[in-house]
């Protein structure tokens, strides 16, 4: 019944890359003075990763771009489990109040 998960090829590892290889590269990138595909080429990455690890750290900044795998921090966890209830909260109120309108509205017809 599962779905059989059957690679292409085995033998072949994920490149894994350190933060602080990351944030050279996206250097090299934005200097500008070796295209990107060459540049690809010479540090062993695909092109497109190149852009990726640009986007990402342009749009969420040096200190938390290229966190790695795991779990999130203690405190961005307690802060998404704090909105969860949050929201639970509102909606359930949002529906009483929902509820109540239409009981006094079917009240006054």
């Amino acid at each position: 019944m599962g779905k059989q998960n059957k690679k292409v090829n085995p033998e072949r590892q994920r490149a894994r890359f350190t933060k602080e290889f990351k944030l050279e590269t996206v250097r090299l990138l934005d200097l500008g003075q070796k295209p990107a595909t060459q540049l690809a080429l010479e540090l062993g990455v695909a092109r497109n990763q190149l852009y990726k690890w640009q986007a990402q750290l342009h749009k969420t900044g040096a200190p938390s771009a290229f966190r790695g795998p795991g779990r999130k921090p203690l405190d961005e966890q307690n802060e998404l489990e704090r909105l969860k209830r949050e929201l639970k909260k509102v909606t359930e109120e949002r529906d009483i109040l929902k509820k109540a309108a239409a009981y006094f509205a079917k009240e006054l017809s």
